[in-house]
């Protein structure tokens, strides 16, 4: 077990701007031999318009990786060739379920190098494809970050991945702060612990500022549509078209091809918000499991490796390598919670603590209604459509031929993120477990429910909703929620 602390630049990791590249990603690689790549990059949108995106890709060369010299120009082919491989798949009226040699062979090699799954994840979408407008200026603001590529060239997907890019940005600065809080709980210096806790809780309340942005300018209906189609991976799309996942293609034999199921683009990718349960001691168990009754597990027994089936725990393996090897780390170390257990009676301390929980739950509050707004409502409201359209042209088929109707129950599915997670379940259980560290009681409570006025407990997410007016998720739960793919938050 490594027990020191971990020095940033070994796991690829910046002090001042975190998981996200220190330097702005390459616009474009060097070598002119990967012109062929760039040219349909820069030209997806109208390739993708003409429908003509497909026969370009199966008509280029196979171009070797050799000539990558750089890890900027590794992080930028894998970028260049996660969007060509989603675009390739999901342009059509039906998903490509193969995908060529010529941007199979390539892309499976980018992906070992940088140990990444064959897939457009996090880090292509947002970590490796922003630029600043102009480069004297801060980068972690939205008024001077820009966005390298989208599927759509909307202005919709270009604030959807710029908030994530301007959260980890802003979130960067607590990275240093808090190992340095972890490296004074174990010299045992209360006064550092506790002003770092401070300084985290308010960088956690500037992030949910931050994220309250979204609305401003990507309108749901455009992001449900026309957006997030593109980020869905292979898993869990049967109802998509992919029942069986991808084939990547490398030229040998076909018997030899086998299907492939990743795990779309997903900000439970974010290696910045496992960062921060980890220093908090927030453990996310298997959805739908509760938490251990045991009275001998002591906090500093709940840090035995997660279960695979642990969808949080499993989303490491969608983040560049060092990024997960530095969760890992910092995993290994993390002493907050048991540091403030053994210091209860110092209230300060206490209150510094439950403070950042209570910051990381409200930002848990607000996805659960930017994935209602986004997701849930707009997934109704075309179910609902759908229903509308189909039952008029029955109806109407019905009159033609003399015949009653009678009506047919909906049908349920369970609706998934682009991660392929069941999402619903997953989003709240996330949320609810972050209160579980509470020092004190009453914040414990006070993160997990409260009783409404006719005395039935009223989580949360759900009183968030009732004053935003936003309809609540009970009854959207209870409703049907057939789809594939989607938005997926932690």
């Amino acid at each position: 077990m490594n027990r020191s602390i971990p020095i940033l630049e070994d796991y690829a990791v910046s002090p001042l701007t975190g998981f996200l590249s220190s330097i702005p990603p390459l616009q474009r690689l060097p070598n002119s031999y990967y012109a062929p790549w760039e040219r349909i990059v820069a030209d997806l949108q109208g390739l993708i318009l003409s429908k003509r995106l497909r026969g370009v890709v199966d008509d280029l060369p196979v171009l070797s990786t050799d000539k990558l010299t750089s890890e900027p120009e590794w992080r930028r082919a894998y970028s260049i060739l996660a969007f060509i491989t989603h675009a390739y798949i999901w342009c059509g009226p039906k998903p490509a379920s193969r995908i060529p040699p010529p941007v199979t062979i390539p892309f499976k090699q980018t992906c070992a190098y940088l140990e990444l799954p064959t897939v457009a994840s996090y880090a292509a979408l947002v970590l490796w494809n922003w630029k600043p407008i102009f480069p004297v200026e801060e980068s972690s603001t939205l008024a001077n970050l820009d966005m390298l590529h989208t599927f759509t060239g909307s202005l919709d997907e270009k604030w959807f991945y710029l908030v994530s890019v301007a959260f980890e940005a802003r979130g960067a600065a607590a990275i240093p702060l808090m190992l340095d809080a972890i490296s004074a709980a174990g010299t045992n210096n209360v006064s550092t612990v506790t002003a770092a806790l401070r300084s985290f809780a308010e960088i956690l309340d500037d992030l949910g500022m931050l994220l309250s942005r979204m609305a401003e300018n990507c309108d749901p209906y455009v992001f449900y549509n026309r957006i997030r189609p593109f980020l869905a991976g292979s898993k869990n799309m049967g109802d998509a078209g992919l029942p069986n996942g991808v084939i990547f293609d490398d030229g040998g034999p076909m018997y030899k091809q086998r299907f492939v199921q990743h795990a779309g683009g997903s900000n439970a990718q974010s290696s910045i918000f496992q960062f921060f349960d980890l220093v908090l001691g927030v453990e996310h168990r298997v959805t739908g499991t509760k938490p251990s009754t045991d009275s001998a597990a002591a906090p500093q027994a709940k840090k035995s490796v997660p279960s695979s089936a642990n969808f949080i725990h499993d989303m490491r393996r969608y983040m560049p390598g060092p990024h997960a090897r530095f969760l890992a780390h910092v995993a290994e170390i993390a002493n907050l919670r048991s540091f403030v257990d053994d210091h209860a009676s110092n209230a300060e301390l206490s209150v510094a603590f439950d403070a950042c929980l209570a910051m990381l739950s409200a930002l848990r509050d607000q996805h659960i209604q930017i994935v209602s707004r986004y997701i849930l409502i707009p997934s109704a409201a075309a179910k609902k459509a759908k229903a509308a359209a189909v039952a008029a042209a029955e109806k109407q088929k019905a009159k033609e031929q003399g015949i009653e109707l009678a009506l047919r129950p909906a049908e349920k599915k369970t609706l998934r993120g682009t991660g392929g997670s069941a999402l619903i379940p997953f989003l709240r259980q996330a949320r609810d477990e972050t209160s579980e560290p509470a020092v004190q009681g009453w914040v414990k409570r006070l993160l997990s429910k409260e009783k409404g006025n006719n005395g039935k407990v009223v989580d949360a997410a759900e009183r968030m909703e009732r004053k935003s007016g936003c309809p609540g998720l009970a009854g959207v739960w209870s409703a049907d929620e057939g789809d594939s793919g989607g938005l997926c938050y932690v």
